[in-house]
């Protein structure tokens, strides 16, 4: 046993050693606690970057100085689909701004698109039709940059005029359906296709399965129907301007200079040369609606989620399969 002297002697050992734990452990907890408030202080910060950011891109991108006459820019550009940039709801929300402009002197409809969705470019289509009707006095006219093609055509047929560069892409009135056939490999291989359907035509044009005329023909008769819709469209828009030949519905598509002879197109011009020499009014103000920073971060947040998840159900049935 330890005597009364010795257990003095630890005494102040056993309190020094007592006093640097707690204090250790108090400068440990105000690091957390600093460290915990510059985390706070960031997250805060980035959302309201995020905010301010969506808010500032949402809106039309318009060039400082609107209190004068100008010409109205609206860029489709891309494949037409409902969630891209070239969507009838994105499109359509900046026409209806720029007509209801009290000083749009005139639009310009700005088409660098190989076509897309038949509904999406028929929705955009009818809305330009419907806002000349409310103002009769704007001129709307669409200008072809590289390709003005299935889609994208659709919807110029509905603008007053046409302008093309000689070197444009134009046309491909046609609507087409595409996949692919796996039978003669599957055989190859041994694999026996097992579809099982509620509903005779439920496994239509099945990829995997042999070809059934009868839903062949089928789909023909859907694509004329959309196809007829199409012309029908282009009729009503170009008049007794356009040039029917048995190929201008046909599907192909022609250089700008042709289009203009075909009377596809009315003529050549590019942005600043129809706001200049039609529309009399050179300002040009872009009314395009373009994907916001929030828009795009909460798309890559969804993706990122969706593959780790993706990742980790994948390593779980692994490792449950080993």
């Amino acid at each position: 046993m330890d005597t009364p002297e010795q257990t003095q002697e630890r005494a102040p050992d056993w309190e020094r050693k007592t006093l640097e734990k707690l204090a250790f452990a108090a400068l440990k907890e105000q690091r957390a606690r600093r460290r915990w408030g510059v985390f706070f202080k960031l997250a805060t910060l980035c959302y309201l970057v995020i905010v301010l950011a969506a808010v500032m891109e949402w809106t039309p991108k318009r060039n400082a100085g609107t209190n004068e006459p100008h010409t109205a820019v609206v860029d489709l550009s891309g494949v037409i689909e409902a969630q891209g940039d070239a969507s009838a709801e994105k499109i359509n929300a900046a026409l209806q701004s720029a007509f209801e402009d009290k000083n749009t002197a005139g639009i310009i409809l700005r088409i660098n698109s190989p076509g897309g969705s038949p509904v999406q470019s028929g929705m955009i289509y009818d809305e330009i039709r419907r806002l000349k009707k409310l103002h009769p006095k704007i001129a709307l006219h669409a200008v072809v940059e590289d390709i003005c093609a299935s889609g994208g055509y659709f919807v110029a047929a509905a603008a007053d005029k046409i302008y093309v560069n000689e070197s444009s892409i134009v046309g491909s009135i046609g609507v087409l359906m595409n996949g692919f056939g796996f039978t003669g490999t599957m055989e190859k291989l041994g694999i026996e296709r097992r579809l099982l359907t509620a509903g005779e035509n439920k496994g239509i044009m099945d990829p995997f399965s042999p070809v059934n005329e009868r839903h062949k023909a089928y789909l023909k008769t859907l694509l004329n129907e959309v196809h007829q819709q199409f012309i029908t469209a282009v009729r009503t828009g170009r008049g007794d301007r356009l040039k029917e030949t048995p190929e201008v519905f046909s599907g192909l598509f022609w250089s700008g200079a042709t289009s203009v002879s075909m009377g596809l197109a009315d003529d050549f011009g590019s942005v600043q040369s129809v706001a200049r020499d039609v529309i009399k009014a050179e300002k040009l103000v872009d009314y395009s609606l373009r994907e916001n920073f929030a828009e795009r971060f909460a798309k890559r947040l969804g993706a990122d989620a969706a593959s780790g998840f993706g990742q980790g159900l994948e390593e779980r049935l692994g490792r449950q399969m080993r």
